[in-house]
């Protein structure tokens, strides 16, 4: 049933580890990413709800309710992850962007949806669990992707201006993973029909229309459950950290941990120094997955133990949380002697990561009507991309310049105290919701 989501996280994972790189291979500046890549944000904002809306009133003999838009989303994922790379000016790539995170929010929104609506409440910890421990294996392997075909004979060097051959195998290889593992889920998941088939046809054709879907899902907005007001402030400084972690991780580690920047094109040097700075970038991300990797054996660890105990939601995810915002702020304590241990901070960023997949979600689900655990869930997702564009257009810019100077490498203490805030905020969430 989650299978899926590995293919997804193929997409999430190389789209995090590699679109500063090819934005800074096309010629932008650090301070212009967070803007650049507005566009994943934007797109779940307008995207998500709106999917969530349409597959609860979906229903399809053969199909199901959740996987068609599965199949659509990945055909379209997949074409983005295989021309993304082939992107030769920086306006192609950011406008590729908007196409791939659109596409990749129309397949996950259903399946957090889809594991509501199959389990149980007694086993939906055990089920978000298991999305993020399937979760955490695409970042790992999608993130060391770059490193691997290199290590195969891939070339990790370019000329200015153009994107290495590393990276076009990766983001061929991340498409081919991201149709099949959909694929495979939607030829071997059953999904039940509504218990009321009349009722629903009835709802469904009353609802029918533009207008009646804006008018419902800006309903729901205003009658959201009191639990998911609660959490959409823990779900904010979550969110903002992992934003900036995803668009300056590159810029901010490969000057500050490897000491290799970015080189302008032209610049004395600049063949070597490239060089130095696509070594760094493919050990960064590396690096990355590491957190994809510690996310997964968190997750293994939670599997096994809600399968079999209840545990406390609030405070599993409260020390998450404060042990991401560690990773991220020993991040700038490292320099290029001490480089090896930027896997470390990873492993503790991935433990914020596993717990955010799926505690929040778990905490949720049993607060959601059940017909309307789609839309819910789309709009539980606003409080995901609502921070992410907040950062984009200024927020990351600001504080760094405000507070620290606009060094890049300071972008990692902000995402490590937006943790520690979350983790705080927690605070505020119903005690009832363990």
């Amino acid at each position: 049933m989650s299978f899926g989501f590995l293919g997804i996280q193929f997409g999430f994972a190389l789209q995090g580890g590699n679109m500063s790189r090819i934005f800074q291979t096309l010629g932008a500046s650090p301070e212009e990413l967070p803007g650049l890549w507005i566009a994943a944000p934007l797109t779940g904002l307008l995207v998500q709800p709106v999917i969530g809306y349409w597959s609860d009133r979906t229903w399809s003999a053969r199909w199901g309710r959740r996987r068609p838009y599965f199949m659509i989303g990945a055909i379209l994922s997949s074409a983005a992850l295989f021309i993304m790379p082939h992107s030769s000016a920086l306006w192609m790539a950011a406008g590729l962007l908007w196409v791939l995170d659109a596409s990749i929010n129309i397949s996950m929104e259903p399946f957090r949806a889809l594991v509501a609506d199959k389990l149980p409440e007694d086993q939906r910890n055990f089920g978000f669990v298991l999305q993020t421990l399937i979760i955490g294996i695409g970042t790992w392997v999608a993130s060391n992707l770059p490193w691997m075909v290199t290590q195969l004979g891939a070339k990790n060097e370019a000329p200015a201006g153009e994107i290495p051959d590393s990276v076009f195998y990766s983001f061929a290889i991340g498409a081919a993973v991201f149709l099949i593992t959909i694929a495979i889920t939607v030829w071997t998941t059953d999904e039940d029909p509504p218990d009321d088939m009349e009722a629903f046809q009835r709802e469904r054709e009353a609802s029918a229309g533009f207008m009646a879907g804006i008018q419902e899902i800006f309903k729901s907005i205003v009658g959201m459950p009191k639990v998911m007001a609660q959490l959409g402030l823990v779900q904010f400084f979550s969110w903002f950290a992992f934003f900036t972690m995803w668009s300056f991780a590159t810029p901010a580690l490969t000057e500050h941990v490897f000491a290799s920047p970015n080189p302008l094109p032209g610049s004395e040097g600049f063949e070597a120094a490239n060089a130095a700075y696509n070594e760094a970038a493919n050990s960064v991300s590396s690096a990355m997955g590491v957190y994809g990797l510690s996310s997964m054996a968190f997750a293994l660890l939670l599997a096994f133990y809600t399968n079999r105990f209840t545990i406390n939601r609030r405070l599993v995810h409260g020390v998450s949380l404060l042990l991401g915002g560690i990773g991220f702020a020993w991040m700038l304590q490292l320099n290029p002697d001490s480089a090896g241990t930027l896997k470390w901070c990873f492993a503790l960023v991935g433990i914020s990561w596993g717990s955010i997949l799926s505690m929040p979600y778990a905490m949720l689900s049993s607060s959601v009507p059940s017909d309307k655990m789609g839309i819910y869930m789309g709009i539980f997702n606003m409080f995901i991309v609502i921070p992410q564009i907040i950062a984009a257009v200024g927020g990351i810019n600001f504080l760094n310049g405000f507070f620290f100077g606009g060094e890049p490498a300071y972008a990692m203490l902000i995402a490590g105290l937006s943790c520690g805030l979350a983790a705080l905020s927690l605070v505020i969430v119903d005690r009832s919701v363990h």
